[in-house]
């Protein structure tokens, strides 16, 4: 069963449930300033899990795009990734736990679905605490379900309890939807490591058992005071990787042997000259950050590498897999060369990629090149440093930090010379530039529900209106191209080919002005996507609307603009008090860039 295969059956089945499929979100989130990338399966679908209204029903399935950038460093090992797909199930006030699960081990089992051997399948649930009782309901549920297949699932064993930091989601801030959770795990078989403790259980480390599934129960809503209230909306959320399940259904060791990876690893070996087995570490490195860096820049709101924000992400993932490349010994270019088949292996699935074929292809050329000169001034640099004597641990770490120079590769020219890299320097100092940079971007990275706060309301209501009134202005050939909203200010980029006027500004945030001071109503209709574009809604009619099948949301302000948005919004344009342009900039050829803030009344 090849993974494309377990993807199909996936929504399939939920299809069968009465499932909306709905496509997978941007890997670029919208109006979120809290993550860089779209980091879960749900984090789309958050203002729904908060009680909206979802054009497609209370009953959605997918599988995300997902991209998760703390961990970069440590890509290279048997498990870490940092582009993955996430298999999702959502019920928004729908069903609850008993369908859930048992669904999830129909699914699981069943020799229609995946056929996995219940005996295989072990489960966790939360044991309780002064906050929320123990899940009694999920154990009773999972005790019948495995009753069934003739297996005694005692408590404690095949089913077991842990607390809070285990089996419990949420919130993500310090109030909000959360509740408990139960994990599905699967167990390989392997023999337990007793270095990892006497007993094995299902959240050992030593490797036996592989979390294939977590279903998310929110039924309670913290408060402020810290207290637990019921939900009136209790929703579900599940999440399966869908490259970890393949590894266990597939029967191999790690992702990177399942048969999505092989034909990337097949081609680095081409390409190099090496074999996969003893560099496994640089092959792994170079097939996770292309194909990580392949879907963010062939995304519909696509980034190409630069030095800041989601950019600086897009470069330091290409580098790291360019110097990989260099140290297995491939001298030509060759990331566009990967990336033509990472295409072929998603590219029918995820048709973005397939569209933007030409822009990943060319972004990934110019950045090899670009990178390719670094190295060269980092050669020089190193030959000038070799030249005034012994090369300390801090030189050969500023080399790699400010010409992106391996180590490896230091270290072999210095042994021509009869020279030695201090690792240990080199390793202390490469370790604070990580905490260094963990701890700036901390904000950035965490997941977690998208600031819906009353300031950035406010300024996605105003992204809105300037949207409109840039067309009106400026003409109709004005499309957003991009936008990120802080609590502080609003930043929109569209499509323009030149800087616009003083007097073009001001006609602008007069004309957002004067809508503010109407106070008209915002609010949204569920239109098809023909419906909306005879109501001149304006937005990215793009093919994920065409698989989304009956309705989308359209925001109206009033009669003034009509745009396909998920919201959230203020109830009237007049909280946003007043509008004011602060910059207006270029970004790149024909796109230019608006920073304005709101202030005064709410």
């Amino acid at each position: 069963m090849t993974t494309a295969d377990i993807r199909s059956k996936f929504l399939d089945f939920f299809k069968e449930k009465g499932h909306a499929i709905i496509p997978s979100a941007s890997v670029v989130p919208e109006n979120d300033p809290t993550v860089l990338f779209t980091t879960a399966g749900m984090h789309p679908l958050v203002p729904y899990l908060q009680g909206q209204k979802h054009p497609m029903g209370t009953r959605l399935a997918d599988s995300q795009k997902c991209v998760r950038t703390d961990d970069i460093d440590e890509v290279g090992d048997n498990r870490h990734l940092t582009f993955f797909e996430m298999l999702g199930n959502w019920s928004l006030g729908d069903y609850f736990k008993r369908e859930s699960i048992s669904w999830s081990f129909e699914f699981l089992t069943d020799e229609k679905w995946l056929g996995i051997d219940p005996k295989k399948i072990y489960v966790t649930v939360f044991e309780g605490d002064n906050d929320a009782p123990q899940d009694e309901e999920s154990i009773g549920i999972w005790q019948a379900l495995f009753e069934t297949r003739g297996i005694v699932a005692d408590l404690g064993n095949r089913i077991r309890a842990y607390p809070k930091k285990k089996n419990w989601w949420g919130p993500a801030g310090l109030t909000g939807p959360c509740g408990p959770d139960t994990e599905i795990f699967y167990d390989t078989g392997r023999t337990h490591d007793k270095a990892f403790g006497e007993e094995c259980h299902q959240n050992c480390d030593c490797g036996r058992f592989v979390e294939i599934w977590n279903n998310v129960f929110m039924e309670y809503d913290k408060q402020s005071d810290g207290s637990f209230r019921p939900l009136a909306q209790k929703n579900v959320d599940t999440g399966m990787g869908l490259e970890r399940i393949a590894a266990v259904i597939q029967n191999v060791e790690t992702v990177f042997e399942t048969d999505a990876f092989q034909p990337i690893i097949q081609k680095i070996s081409d390409l190099s000259g090496k074999a996969y087995i003893g560099n496994e570490r640089a092959f792994r490195i170079i097939a996770d950050h292309l194909r990580a860096a392949a879907f963010i820049i062939g995304d519909e709101r696509g980034v190409v590498p630069s030095n800041v924000g989601q950019g600086y992400i897009v470069r330091r993932l290409l580098r790291r897999a360019i110097r990989e490349g260099r140290r297995l010994g491939i001298a030509d270019a060759f990331t566009a060369r990967i990336a033509d088949v990472i295409i072929g292996i998603y590219g029918t699935h995820y048709t973005e990629l397939e569209t933007n074929r030409a822009k990943i292809v060319d972004e990934l050329n110019k950045e090899e090149d670009k990178f390719g000169k670094s190295l060269e001034k980092g050669m020089k640099e190193l030959e000038k440093m070799v030249s005034k004597g012994s090369l300390t641990g801090e030189q050969a770490f500023l080399l790699f930090s400010s010409y992106g120079f391996p180590l490896e590769l230091t270290e072999e020219i210095l042994r021509e010379k009869g020279q030695s890299v201090d690792r240990g320097v080199f390793e202390a100092e490469f370790k604070k530039h990580q905490e260094l940079s963990r701890t700036a971007s901390a904000g950035t990275f965490k997941g977690g529900l998208a600031d819906n706060s009353v300031e950035t309301t406010r300024l996605h209501t105003a992204t809105h209106l300037l949207h409109q009134a840039l067309r009106m202005v400026l003409g109709d050939h004005v499309e957003q191209k991009g936008s990120n909203i802080t609590a502080e200010r609003l930043r929109f980029d569209f499509s323009h080919p030149q800087k616009m006027t003083p007097e073009e500004i001001k006609k602008v945030e007069d004309i957002v002005n004067d809508i503010i001071k109407q106070d008209v109503p915002m609010h949204c209709e569920q239109l098809t996507v023909d419906e909306a574009k005879k109501r001149g809604a304006i937005g990215l009619f793009g093919d994920k609307y065409a698989l989304m099948g009956d309705k989308i949301n359209v925001y109206f302000a009033g009669d003034f603009s009509k745009e396909i948005c998920g919201g959230p919004h203020v109830e009237r344009t007049g909280e946003l008090g007043s509008f004011k342009i602060q910059k207006e900039e270029a970004v790149s050829a024909g796109v230019r860039r608006i920073k304005a803030t709101v202030s005064g009344r709410l």
